[in-house]
């Protein structure tokens, strides 16, 4: 089991960093519990664990420790100590029902369930392990993982990177035109936010609150390096939900699909919408950098795709746009180097000029107690922003002819232009590059956009020198899913040598492993027959968990038989490397599988059982509940649909593994076992 998480301590890059807890946990709580198991639990059982006579339980007895324990539960009540009172009243309780019901039901369950269990299951091993139906078995078995990959096919459930979560808050993002004034950016964050509250009325008891950032703090923080410092020409308007179990069934993911659809058309501005993602900031779902060395070239393949994807119309696409500001508008100055060389002064002492008028100069600092504070002097703003005042500024130099101080206009050595430029240039290796990016509408599959997008640019004429890729969250996912892969495969590897060195035998660990190939079995059928997303990530993880798990039944089995035959041998005086009659194997077949059903299906059912919560996102106030009787459950939550993946993919895989281990587990014993005598006869020979 341990091995199985070995391989992702190596998980790299940011993914890695971001879920590497799972395994370290993991590794350290396991080491931990061999330590419990080998050493405390031995300890506990010589000392607390007594046969049991099944002696009829004194009712009475029960019901006066019941009685005093609920008199103390009282006592703790009427001096304020509620949550012990709660908590004693709970035993009284849970005593009762122990003495008078589940000790007996317990015993039912184990002298007569558990025996008809175990009858029934000795039928069906005879009958399995008889003639040539191993061999029907075995192949029946490969012809389900067939069937289960095929119909998992065939369903087309959704292949996601992460799990998708129910928004906790929205950002709806405003972009102006380059150059737009904060004032008019304000202007058009109103009309925009008067149209959110109003969408946002019938859901009113699950927003908590709706605020506006303008002109600073307007950056998505989603994305890897967004936009810091001040951007007049953009906003940001966030909606904050409250908890899930106060949203009353609001689906918060409907409120962004009608927030989506709604804020359309708003003339002059950009909107999109977007919500929190778990998980660490993977870039975004559609982005395609275009690299070459022609900046003009970049944006003519750049604005051709663009419109090539539009015109396709596909499904899902918020809107495509181009990580370039292209008309950002710029005042040029251009100084007229004759003028300045004969007056002797330079174009340093010009920029000069106009950057202390713009951004001003430190002049002196102001000191108060031990605290500096610099004093700047600059142009105040009605003569700063008119564009008269900045070219009247005066130079001030010394004249190299009579060594004068003079003062002449900016506007007589130089002169201005309106002009409109890039924003930034973008490089990649060295390569100038062009992104190309949107947001998927919530309730699409971004893995189904980005296929039919592949598929209509597969064709596309690219220039020889210029480079097209998907990048952003879908490169995170292929190498995660790569990463995954690997550690799989590592994982079985270690598996496999270590079950080598532990039974000294090949054929074994090959029956071991194949209980781990054929598990996936359970997981494919009950993601298709269920309708669940397949969750790169969570899922991924959960399978390589259910490669531990599982492997730790068909161990206990296997190991049994072997102790079985060996005492056979024993009794018979066979040498240890002697063939043992079919006849006689496989009655240590049925023995070792009669003997072993009880612990086999009860880790499986724990191990489910304690999944479940997990996977249904089962939440209990146990603090309301002692102080209060108001457990406060409900099911779901974010929680639950972040971890419900991996949960449920290690309670499907489970589940049909313990059949596994039960049924096919003893087959292919014996079918090993089979091949075995008969090597063993034919290198005789």
């Amino acid at each position: 089991t341990l091995a199985a998480f070995f391989p992702l301590l190596f998980w790299e890059d940011l993914m890695g960093e971001f879920m590497g807890y799972i395994p370290m946990t993991l590794i350290i709580v396991l080491g931990s519990s061999l330590f419990v198991a080998l050493v405390i639990n031995p300890v506990f059982a010589s000392r607390f664990v007594k046969k049991d006579d099944r002696a009829t339980p004194n009712k009475n007895k029960i019901k006066k420790i019941s009685i005093y324990i609920a008199i103390l539960a009282i006592v703790f009540y009427l001096t304020g100590f509620r949550i012990l009172g709660s908590l004693s009243l709970f035993f009284a309780l849970l005593n009762l029902l122990n003495g008078l019901y589940l000790t007996p039901l317990s015993h039912i369950f184990q002298d007569k369930f558990l025996v008809r269990l175990e009858k029934r299951y000795s039928k069906i091993l005879n009958w399995a392990l008889m003639g040539r139906k191993p061999l029907k078995l075995l192949a029946g078995t490969f012809g389900l993982l067939i069937f289960s990959i095929v119909f998992f096919t065939l369903m087309k459930p959704n292949v996601e990177f992460f799990p998708v979560n129910e928004p906790k808050y929205i950002n709806v993002f405003l972009e102006m035109p380059g150059g737009t004034d904060v004032v008019t950016t304000d202007s058009l964050a109103r009309i925009v936010e008067q149209k959110v509250t109003s969408i946002l009325k019938p859901y009113q008891h699950a927003v908590s609150s709706v605020l506006t950032n303008v002109g600073a703090g307007t950056s998505d923080p989603n994305e890897m390096g967004g936009t810091k410092g001040n951007t007049p020409d953009k906003a940001r308007i966030t909606i904050n939900f409250v908890e899930f179990k106060y949203r009353q069934g609001v689906k918060t993911g409907d409120v962004m699909k009608e927030l989506s659809a709604s804020l359309v058309g708003i003339p002059g501005v950009n909107i999109s919408v977007d919500k929190n993602r778990d998980g660490p900031p993977m870039g975004r779902p559609i982005n395609m950098e275009i690299t070459g060395d022609n900046f003009d070239q970049l944006l003519l393949i750049s604005e051709d795709i663009q419109q090539l994807i539009e015109q396709e119309n596909i499904a899902g696409i918020e809107g495509l746009r181009v990580n370039l500001e292209m008309n950002k508008a710029e005042l040029l100055v251009n100084i007229d180097r004759d003028i300045t060389r004969r007056m002797g002064i330079s174009t340093a002492q010009v920029g000069s000029t106009i950057r202390t008028a713009l951004f001003g100069k430190e002049v002196s600092k102001f000191k108060d107690g031990e605290d500096e504070y610099p004093i700047t002097i600059r142009l105040s703003d009605k003569y700063r922003y008119d564009v008269s005042s900045l070219m009247n500024q005066r130079i001030t130099f010394r004249s190299q002819s009579n060594g004068r101080i003079m003062q002449i206009p900016v506007s007589s050595v130089a002169d201005y232009s309106y002009n409109n430029t890039y924003g930034s240039v973008n490089r990649k290796n060295m390569k100038r590059q062009v992104t190309l990016y949107s947001n998927v509408i919530e309730g699409f599959n971004e893995n189904l956009i980005i296929e039919q997008l592949k598929k209509l640019l597969i064709d596309y004429p690219m220039p020889d020198g210029y480079d097209l890729q998907f990048t952003g969250k879908q490169q995170e996912q292929a190498q995660t899913q790569d990463f995954l892969s690997k550690a799989l495969i590592i994982a079985i590897a270690l598996i496999t040598l270590i079950l080598v060195s532990q039974f000294n035998s090949a054929l074994k660990p090959i029956i071991i492993v194949m209980t781990v190939l054929f598990s996936t079995i359970g997981v494919f059928l009950g993601l298709a027959i269920f309708n669940m997303d397949f969750v790169i990530i969570m899922t991924g993880i959960g399978i390589v968990s259910l490669a531990g798990i599982v492997v730790n039944n068909a161990i206990v089995l296997i190991d049994y038989i072997d102790l079985l035959k060996s005492r056979k041998r024993q009794e018979l005086g066979l040498e240890k490397d002697a063939k043992l009659n079919t006849k006689l194997a496989v009655e240590c077949i049925k023995k070792a599988g009669k003997n072993r059903l009880r612990p086999v299906l009860l880790t499986a059912i724990t191990t489910v059982l304690g999944l479940l919560p997990l996977a249904t996102g089962m939440n209990i106030n146990f603090t309301t509940l002692l102080t209060e009787f108001n457990p406060q459950i409900f099911f779901g939550g974010d929680n639950a649909m972040f971890w419900g993946p991996m949960a449920w993919t290690v309670i499907f895989g489970l589940t049909f593994a313990t059949f596994l281990t039960l049924v096919i587990v003893p087959v292919m014993y014996l079918l090993a076992d089979k091949m075995t005598n008969r090597l063993l006869v034919f290198f005789k020979k």
